[in-house]
């Protein structure tokens, strides 16, 4: 690490010699495996971000030019070069780094962006600001991709940036993938065709291809471009045939655009467009940087840089499902084993593989994660009735709507975070017409490592609040494998959620597992306490009604299973208690516990202590850490209904 152990800051990089800059790549590719094997993270998309952010950083002065990062999980190396290396071997533990950009952590990060598809909308705002003279920022700088372009707002803010000129530099870092393959025309059009033994381009393409680096080379020298507005100017003055002439100009440009550039379509946004650029020749991506600053003064311009996911690494390089997108603790000489999904999300991949097996109406769509999300072998198994949409969730829930409309039975599978970003979708479009949509929430609850953005503790409290919306919660594989099942004839009559956390989960036998829109009494007590307990706080609940046992308090235990609507026999047994606890891995405030409160109260006047998240952003720690915080383990539950005995 002796280049590296130079760079305290971005200035540093300046004053290293461009050949030593290949082996400053390779020290950070080397830091980054190694730290990422010790705690996990984001792997396959920052090494394949190396020289992109070397370069970034040489040509640009950051934080006087605010570079900006969307998603924000492809940041790792641009935390090492902006003073953060001693830290990073504690990225995503207790105390340590983010492993997304954090403004608490550095004056170079301007947004916390781990959800996708944002930056380019911040940096047309920013933009607004700086020409305002409110913000004092020289250049802006926003770096999009791995997978991001396939949202549809960062189209809007295309829109708007290239409406209203706003000098804006846009890096579309494209690696073909966002987690999985990319879904995108844009990725499909810039890579070249291949032979058909897969090895060589094809003699056409190779021509065509050094055509279009012709093209980029002239379209990034300046002169060109000063040239190009003179003619333009020539032949827009010529008397009588002037704007024919400059139309003709314009068509025979397009055309060649079209033929040997196929991204050309930025420009019919009024986007600039230059690319594509090798993403691992930093001396051709500064080349492309300098060139975007010479032609800033004409509005927004977006550098398309092709680089490779996981570069650098052959574990990575060699995975064809994510290039090693994310990856738990390994051996970095080994590299990550392969794993498949597990938990939760197995149990629910193979519940649906049986139902489609049954159901020709059944459908899956998911938002560019088919792994994650337990959905790889329905697609293999059932290509065509596979969709994903890339990372539109908007688009995704509203297609399941028309999908339903039309007499299917779509399975939207998500993270829990993610939905939030279709919202309107859910109430307007799906809950409004009381379609049959199946919603399925991975990562519910407490997550972890990721942070604040990724902690699934929205969607009880607003789900619940949707008119006709089902809210299950299962607390075993067992049980959300039936409650899939009961899904597909809940929704008959409307919308259902099943939420679900990350981790292990908790297996019960056969007899042992709930139906319908009932909860479940699993202990019944002397009448002192009834415990509620939501999906994973089941278990926990279970291990507190050992504790009060043992502290000679007899407890009634529910899995509450039904967040919405609630079970009224439970409702009814809770009342006739001298005290209720319930608990829940959701936001407190609003959540399910507070509704199971009033209905409580409404039955008898009986003390309800309710258990749950704060509304406040958390930060990222072990989700069994995070829960014990706030109570939310045994001890915390035991405690709580013991106080509110006495």
């Amino acid at each position: 690490m002796a280049l590296l152990e130079g760079i305290q800051d971005p200035a540093d990089l300046r004053a290293l010699p461009a050949e030593r800059l290949d082996d400053l790549a390779a020290e950070i590719r080397d830091l980054i495996v190694h730290a990422v094997s010790n705690t996990g993270g984001h792997l396959g998309s920052n090494l394949g971000a190396v020289e992109l952010s070397i370069a970034l950083h040489r040509v640009f002065e950051s934080p006087l030019d605010a570079v900006l990062w969307d998603t924000g999980h492809q940041a790792y190396v641009h935390k090492i070069l902006t003073g953060r290396r001693a830290g990073f071997m504690r990225l995503r533990q207790r105390d340590g780094l983010s492993g997304y950009p954090s403004r608490e952590e550095s004056r170079h990060d301007f947004i916390e962006n781990s959800h996708a598809s944002t930056v380019l909308s911040y940096a047309h705002g920013l933009a607004v600001a700086r020409d305002a003279g409110a913000a004092k920022h020289r250049h802006i700088v926003a770096v999009i991709g791995d997978g991001s372009m396939t949202g549809g707002m960062a189209y809007e803010a295309l829109n708007n940036l290239g409406h209203s000129k706003s000098r804006v530099i846009i890096i579309l870092n494209d690696n073909g993938r966002s987690y999985a393959p990319t879904v995108s025309n844009l990725t499909a059009m810039a890579s070249a065709p291949r032979d058909e033994t897969g090895e060589l381009e094809r003699v056409a393409d190779k021509a065509v291809g050094r055509l279009s680096s012709a093209l980029t080379n002239i379209r990034l020298n300046p002169v060109y471009v000063r040239r190009q507005r003179r003619i333009e100017s020539f032949l827009r003055d010529l008397p009588v045939v002037g704007r024919q002439a400059e139309q003709g100009l314009e068509a025979v440009k397009a055309a060649v655009r079209e033929f040997l550039q196929p991204p050309g379509f930025f420009e019919a946004l009024g986007v600039q467009y230059v690319g594509p650029v090798n993403g691992h020749d930093i001396g051709e991506l500064e080349h492309a940087l300098r060139a975007a600053i010479a032609r800033e003064s004409e509005g927004p311009i977006i550098v398309h840089v092709l680089t490779q996911k996981g570069r650098g690494y052959l574990p990575a390089e060699d995975d064809d499902e994510k290039h090693l997108h994310d990856t738990p603790t390994f051996d970095p000489i080994a590299g990550p084993s392969k794993a498949g999904p597990a938990g939760y999300t197995q149990a629910f991949g193979d519940a649906l593989l049986k139902l489609a097996d049954e159901d020709p109406r059944v459908v899956a769509i998911t938002a560019a994660m088919p792994g994650p999300t337990g959905l790889l072998q329905f697609q293999a198994r059932f290509p065509d009735r596979f969709f994903d949409v890339g990372i539109a969730e908007q688009h995704a829930v509203t297609a399941a709507a028309g999908m339903a409309m039309g007499g299917l039975r779509p399975v939207v599978a998500l993270y829990s975070t993610f939905l939030n970003r279709a919202w309107d979708q859910v109430v307007y479009d799906v809950a409004l017409h009381r379609l049959p949509v199946i919603f399925c929430l991975d990562r519910a609850g407490i997550t972890g490592d990721d942070g604040p953005s990724h902690h699934g503790i929205y969607d009880m409290t607003l789900l619940a609040k949707v008119p006709g919306m089902r809210v299950l919660a299962p607390s075993s594989t067992e049980d959300l494998q039936q409650m899939l099942r009961d899904a597909m004839t809940l929704a008959d009559s409307g919308p259902v959620v099943i939420r679900y956390p990350k981790g292990q989960a908790r297996h019960v036998p056969e007899g042992d597992v709930g139906s319908g829109l009932s909860a479940r009494s699993m202990t019944t007590g002397d009448g002192s306490v009834a415990i509620l307990a939501i999906g994973k706080m089941v278990g926990a609940a279970e291990r507190a009604v050992a504790d009060l046992a043992s502290r000679g308090i007899s407890a009634t235990l529910w899995d509450v299973r039904c967040c919405a609507p609630l079970d009224p026999e439970m409702i009814a047994d809770a009342a006739r208690h001298r005290a209720v606890v319930t608990c829940e891995d959701g936001f407190r405030e609003g959540g399910i516990g507070f509704s199971i409160s009033e209905a409580v109260r409404e039955i008898a006047q009986v003390p309800v202590t309710v258990l749950g998240v704060p509304t406040k952003f958390i930060p990222h720690d072990k989700p069994d850490v995070i829960l014990a915080q706030f109570g939310l383990d045994a001890a915390g539950i035991a405690d709580a209904a013991a106080s509110l005995l006495t």
